[in-house]
């Protein structure tokens, strides 16, 4: 291991998170009672210019008067390039002491999370925030432009209150240029062809326009110990789609992903969770490294198969999010 070992962020589960749009507040109360780990009141996207005032007031009212149990609470503010973003943050961190993470869109360079710590810090202070073992407010990032891709690793070691980034394809595709108007869906003519076979046949295998961004911004979180998170899937009639996409980058490392409509929150706390005889093999490969370590040994099998320290760190991180479900 390397002599640089930053310090792993605030750990939370957030095997899923439900966006809900701040001007709507009947589907509030919903939201509190979903099985979703992280629930966003969303100020950005999810609301018209003029409703902005409005929503920020709903939001605000919601995380002080809702009981939320045990989620993580977040807000994503508007932009930073947005005159709405300061009262965003003023609002929320000086009233709602449940909030536990500002969602931060279309982050480009270090300095947007700098100066966005520097504002809260100042509140934190003034409103005796943030020390004496009292709760201060995390950030979570979100990659979605070229220019945020191209200074993630940078972007990822700017804050110490940055705990997870999350990419957004739909914003991303736009600021590429992208020809697709879906939000983190493939693309029919994304793909590759296969040599000819013996008959002449060819086939085209779809491939995902995302993977090269999503594992950018998963080795800048990991080597920064940061939380990936996937950001949407716009079409929330097809379940599938959800299902296969939630799979790729759980299976790349990520730790959840975005549920823009209740009917996913269940696909994504499943695909984020490991299973009973993964839990059960991670056991297994824990206990089989102690008793080796007690025998002198840097190697034993397991199921027919060496195992190493490599091995035990992968299993301790898996055991490690099950403790986590098990006590949510």
């Amino acid at each position: 291991m390397s002599f640089t070992q930053p310090e792993p962020a605030t750990p939370r589960l957030t095997r899923s998170e439900l966006a809900v749009p701040g001007i709507n507040t009947a589907i509030f109360e919903k939201a509190a009672k979903s099985a979703a780990d992280v629930v966003f009141l969303d100020l950005e996207d999810a609301v018209a210019p003029d409703d902005k005032p409005q929503a920020r007031r709903n939001v605000v009212a919601a995380l002080n008067d809702i009981d939320w149990g045990r989620k993580v609470m977040a807000v994503r503010i508007n932009g930073l390039d947005t005159h709405y973003m300061y009262r965003d943050v003023v609002d929320l961190v000086e009233q709602c002491p449940r909030l536990d993470l500002l969602i931060v869109p279309k982050v480009g360079v270090a300095a947007d999370l700098y100066a966005l710590d520097m504002l809260v810090t100042q509140i934190e202070t003034a409103q005796g925030r943030g020390g004496g073992g009292k709760k201060r407010i995390g950030f979570e990032a979100l990659i979605e432009t070229a220019l945020g891709l191209a200074n993630v690793e940078t972007i990822a070691q700017s804050s110490r209150r940055l705990e997870a980034m999350a990419f957004g394809s739909g914003d991303f595709a736009a600021s590429t240029r992208a020809r697709t108007t879906i939000i983190g869906g493939l693309h029919p003519e994304y793909g590759v062809l296969s040599d000819k076979d013996a008959a002449g046949k060819r086939e085209f295998h779809q491939s995902d326009p995302w993977h090269a961004a999503q594992v950018r911004m998963l080795v800048a979180c990991r080597a920064w110990g940061l939380r990936p998170i996937d950001g949407p899937y716009g079409d929330f009639k097809d379940p599938e789609g959800y299902l296969a996409a939630a799979r790729r980058v759980a299976a790349l490392g990520f730790e959840g992903k975005w549920a823009i409509h209740p009917t996913q929150i269940e696909a994504a706390n499943a695909v984020f969770s490991p299973s009973p005889e993964e839990v059960a093999k991670a056991r297994r490969i824990v206990e089989a490294m102690a008793q080796a370590a007690r025998e002198g040994k840097g190697a034993v099998q397991v199921d027919g198969r060496l195992v190493d320290i490599a091995n035990i760190r992968m299993a301790q991180n898996l055991l490690q999010k099950a403790d986590a479900i098990a006590a949510h």
